[in-house]
């Protein structure tokens, strides 16, 4: 462990942390994620004789993130009043190059989206809104099914930045969607995915809230839950969002009204696309009150409209994603589990590879399977908390 102290300054008040917090003793004060609301909570942490320190052994990345701009003034002339002042930066990309491909950093990809989502603000909220939809355009089409892979198996897990996680997700299953089955040109695909990332930004403390709370909800937050279309529209218009079919995208998008595509105005078919790609996202995702459900129950919600009938848009998602996307568990006929790394040459094809075998026990190294070979079909979904070891993601994007 290497300890080094902070600037009480440059904590970001009412933001996720982008680092764990930790007392000049190692002792834990604060999780990646979390969030110090007031500045007479941290006042209150000084005030108990802790000196706010960053672990630069588990933190490297968020810590160099924190250094770069004061390096960066410590060799400029900007004035010691004003270096001391500077806050932690985690809007620039923080990912690298494997095999000639960009790979983002998760976990910082999420912290980027929630602190944008949570707290956006007129003033820049255009350059960092394009800036994490630009990362997350240059991941998803040259490499969708690593995309999918980190998302799906990141919102499997994921409760303290669930709403940012859910946002990421839903727009890169959609940008999938229409580009792969409904061939909609780049624009609108783009224009499309603003509006999956966009669509909760009125809710989004609370969506996170939701996720952690055990309780039945109150009538404010459901007041607050129903609203939130309408709401997230005019709070995108006071952003300075101009464009008319994301805007409406966005308020749409939760409308009950079933029917075939091609009799919806272009902001109208991206809502609805939003709407059945939201549906298998949020069963995806756990909450403290409840496990996330099976993928295929999640594909099944969207392929289904409202009456009972087969839904164009959630056709349209279900034959590109497959029943096993990538990112879940699977059984395979020998008993193995497989995690699902890439799509297959049919719905129930995938490619995977086995992480633990028919007695239950780790792998050490995963093993690639064929799926379309009887001996090594797909059986059955397995849930995340039955893969009692965890997997890096890292290792997991390494293979597809």
């Amino acid at each position: 462990m290497r300890l080094v102290a902070l600037n009480i300054e440059s904590i970001p008040l009412g933001h996720p942390l982008p680092f764990v917090l930790r007392g000049a003793d190692g002792a834990l004060l604060a999780q990646k994620g979390d969030a110090i609301r007031t500045r007479a909570e941290l006042d209150s942490l000084v005030a108990r004789g802790l000196k706010l320190c960053v672990d630069t052994d588990e933190s490297g990345d968020s810590h160099r993130a924190y250094l770069a701009p004061l390096q960066q003034g410590l060799l400029s002339d900007t004035s010691l009043g004003q270096i001391a002042a500077m806050k932690i930066q985690a809007g620039a990309p923080s990912g690298g190059e494997r095999g000639g491909q960009y790979v983002p950093d998760w976990p910082e990809l999420q912290l980027r989206a929630t602190q944008l989502l949570r707290a956006p603000l007129a003033g820049d909220f255009e350059g960092r809104f394009q800036s994490l939809h630009s990362e997350l355009i240059r991941t998803c089409e040259p490499t969708p099914d690593a995309t999918l892979l980190a998302l799906i198996y990141l919102s499997a897990q994921e409760t303290r930045m669930y709403s940012a996680t859910h946002a990421m997700l839903v727009c890169c299953v959609c940008m999938v969607v229409a580009r792969e089955m409904l061939h909609w040109p780049d624009a609108r695909v783009r224009q499309l995915g603003s509006a999956a990332l966009t669509m909760n930004i009125a809710m989004t403390e609370l969506q996170d809230q939701l996720a952690q709370q055990s309780q039945p909800l109150t009538s404010q937050q459901i007041e607050a839950v129903q609203d939130h279309s309408g709401r997230s529209e005019q709070l995108l218009r006071r952003l300075g969002v101009a464009d008319p079919a994301w805007v409406e995208a966005v308020l749409c998008h939760h409308h009950r009204a079933p029917g075939p595509l091609a009799k919806r105005s272009e902001a109208r078919q991206m809502a609805r696309l939003l709407q059945r790609a939201d549906i298998f996202g949020a069963r995806l995702a756990p909450r403290v009150a409840r496990s996330p459900m099976p993928v295929t129950a999640a594909m099944q919600a969207s392929y289904y409209d409202e009456a009972r009938q087969v839904d164009e848009a959630g056709a349209a998602l279900v034959k590109t994603l497959g029943v096993y996307p990538p990112g879940v568990f699977v059984r395979l006929a020998t008993q193995e589990v497989a995690v699902v790394l890439r799509r297959g040459a049919t719905a129930t094809t995938p490619r995977v590879a086995v992480v633990m075998n028919r007695e239950g026990m780790p792998t050490g190294e995963m093993i690639p399977r064929d799926t379309s070979q009887a001996a090594w079909k797909i059986a059955g979904v397995v849930a995340y908390r039955d893969v009692r070891v965890p997997w890096p993601l890292d290792r997991l994007l390494a293979l597809v």
